[in-house]
């Protein structure tokens, strides 16, 4: 039998995220969803800013999407990914420049959405990770259709879609805040 406190405990604060992130959590293959050099292999890259428009040269980032079928992975192989293909998972830390970049499939719609990466960025500041979208440029009527996409004020909307920079790079930008912040979703 417990004896109730007298006084009840203080709520302590959250503590924010980072910045740790250059030992354990980025490892050598977490950019790589897949391998480059794989035929349907894109590149994305990118770079993570302040409110200012600095660099954040120790952000992290993961992605997490379906495969080219609109999949999502369901089986081993978030880290080693060797023999299993495609996990579905990446994770990149940013460098001095702010700038990250991916190895990964471009990913079949699910559901009733338009194709998508999910995108939680890490950072100094943030007592927890935010949450967004990439699309892709090309998809203009799928992303027409998207619930989500469709909730979200169509002067903002530009911000969750990256820029093709070649046959299969594309570049997508996170802005923490300011001008242009990068849309974040709440789950």
């Amino acid at each position: 039998m417990s004896t109730p406190s007298p006084t009840p405990s203080a709520v302590t604060p959250s503590q924010t995220v980072g910045p740790f992130f250059g030992y354990a959590l980025p490892y050598e293959a977490g950019p790589q969803v897949v391998p480059p050099w794989r035929p349907d292999a894109i590149r994305v890259r990118g770079r993570v800013l302040d409110g200012a428009g600095q660099p954040v040269p120790d952000a992290l980032l993961e992605i997490w999407q379906a495969d080219g079928n609109g999949e999502v992975p369901h089986r081993p192989g978030g880290i080693v990914r060797a023999g299993h293909g495609f996990s579905g998972f990446g994770r990149c830390g940013t460098d001095a420049d702010g700038g990250y970049w991916f190895s990964t499939v471009k990913p079949g719609a699910v559901g009733g959405s338009a194709p998508y990466i999910a995108v939680l960025v890490f950072a100094r500041g943030l007592l927890k990770p935010v949450f967004t979208r990439l699309y892709f440029p090309e998809d203009g009527a799928a992303r027409a259709a998207d619930p989500l996409l469709d909730a979200v004020p169509e002067e903002r909307r530009a911000t969750l879609v990256a820029e093709r920079e070649g046959e299969r790079e594309y570049r997508f930008d996170v802005r923490l805040q300011g001008d242009r912040e990068t849309v974040f979703l709440a789950f």
